[in-house]
């Protein structure tokens, strides 16, 4: 769909809204975290076959990871109609032989995952910080039981963490999420860490990003996993 971008820019496409009518959304941050992000994913998901990405929103990324990740299967999801026909529209444009069609998924659904066929790696960016706390919790649940041993869990997106000044521009961020809803609102790293570990899954390696976020990979452990099958940090603690 376009030639690959120098890893800190967007591929001009990106930026180009839509025109009136086109079903396509256009996410100015899809734009400019696109990049970095997805050079990331390169050195992470090196031997990966496929991705499920959770809340794929307008479809950009789904897009542009597919093109710079040639070997990979992306699958992408949402819960909202109009961001599946946006993801559905680039994808027709795009033409890419491993974009898959999106499928509606919502992982706050109990047993979300039933049907879905096994997967390299989950990908989810700037979700957890916009929806319940519950919504992450069923992430993580959803993720182990698609991911095998070794699956990475990929969270993007700004985080709060013990012992780490958080910036202004995300304090600000996070009043404005919880004004929206109360439930909404940056989460500490170490609460999810903490509510993924009772499902194998285990901190990896937090990579600094642009504009204060972070790039968070969780690593399952078939080993590591709670035989009760529990889920923890099911209160206040994930705020």
């Amino acid at each position: 769909m376009a030639e690959r971008p120098g890893d800190d820019r967007p591929a001009d496409w990106m930026l180009r809204e839509p025109p009136p009518g086109d079903e396509r959304l256009a996410a100015p941050a899809a734009a400019r975290n696109a990049a970095p992000l997805a050079a990331v994913l390169e050195r992470l998901l090196p031997d990966a076959d496929s991705v499920l990405e959770i809340a794929s929103g307008s479809g950009q990324h789904a897009v542009f990871f597919a093109e710079r990740l040639p070997w990979v299967t992306w699958r992408p999801s949402d819960t909202e109609p109009t961001a599946l026909a946006s993801i559905a529209a680039w994808r027709r444009l795009a033409g890419l032989h491993n974009l898959e069609a999106p499928r509606a998924l919502d992982v706050s659904a109990p047993d979300w995952w039933a049907g879905l066929d096994p997967v390299s790696a989950v990908l989810c960016v700037n979700m957890i910080h916009i929806s319940p706390w519950q919504s992450c919790l069923g992430l993580l649940e959803g993720a182990a039981a698609l991911l095998p041993d070794e699956g990475a869990l990929i969270l993007y997106g700004p985080f709060r963490r013990e012992g780490v000044e958080t910036a202004e521009s995300n304090e600000a961020f996070d009043r404005s999420l919880r004004q929206r809803d109360p439930r909404w609102g940056l989460r500490r790293l170490e609460a999810v860490v903490e509510a993924a570990a009772p499902h194998g899954l285990a901190l990896a390696e937090v990579v600094e990003m642009p504009a204060n976020n972070l790039t968070v990979a969780l690593r399952r452990s078939a080993s590591q996993a709670d035989p009760a099958g529990g889920i923890s940090g099911s209160g206040p603690q994930g705020l």
